[in-house]
């Protein structure tokens, strides 16, 4: 099996500091590349960012994946409205937030560690009692109620959304203008626009359903 020691052999062709250096990277790669892979997200190989955040995202999402291989997972949509309900969330804000956050992908890593549906970081998470952040009811149950805090705290569904993504701190009176935060809000708001219309009662009195992509695994 030639192809297996193709790698090897390209190796050993390598100078002896190209070769400290490649072992000495490879741990690093080994995580960036794990989260990309398992979490179907975009970090690059050699990041030397959020280092702690992405491996304890990861030893979740190991610790995970043997409960959902069978059971499945429950559908994001409505466990997004049960939340918007049980926090008395505007209609469609947390689903909004749930399919920019991580589109549905119930197993989504991101570059900074962000964990399942909703996005929790290692350390939201655990202050906000999650022991699971891949399990979606547990994930957009957390986030809702984080939502609702940022909602209390701030007073408008803008700045709410931006403290969910770049935390109360950065959040005085509106939206910090980082780029990054601002087209998250824009995105958010363009969606409840969509999921807001979804929840409002059609011509016949019944309730659309808002279109949502299916839960991804």
């Amino acid at each position: 099996m030639s192809w297996v020691r193709l790698p090897f052999r390209l190796f050993l062709k390598l100078r002896w500091w190209q070769q400290l250096l490649l072992a000495g990277l490879s741990p690093l790669m080994g995580l960036n590349l794990g989260v990309a892979f398992f979490g179907q997200s975009v970090v690059s190989p050699l990041s030397p960012f959020f280092l702690e955040e992405k491996a304890s995202a990861l030893g979740m999402y190991l610790r995970h994946r043997p409960t959902c291989l069978f059971s499945g997972h429950g559908d994001l949509t409505e466990l997004a409205r049960a939340a918007e309900r049980r926090e008395k969330l505007p209609a469609g804000l947390m689903q909004a937030v749930v399919w920019v956050e991580s589109e549905n992908f119930v197993h989504r890593i991101s570059y900074a560690g962000a964990m399942g549906p909703a996005q929790l970081m290692p350390g939201t998470a655990a202050e906000l009692g999650v022991r699971d952040p891949f399990d979606p009811e547990q994930s957009i149950s957390a986030g809702a109620r984080y939502l609702k805090r940022m909602l209390d705290r701030t007073g408008r569904v803008e700045l709410a959304v931006a403290a969910y993504n770049a935390g109360p701190g950065a959040v005085h009176g509106r939206v910090p203008e980082n780029g990054q935060t601002q087209a998250y809000v824009a995105k958010v708001m363009k969606r409840y626009q969509v999921t807001r219309r979804g929840q409002e009662p059609g011509p016949s009195g019944s309730r659309s359903r808002a279109p949502a992509r299916p839960t991804r695994g």
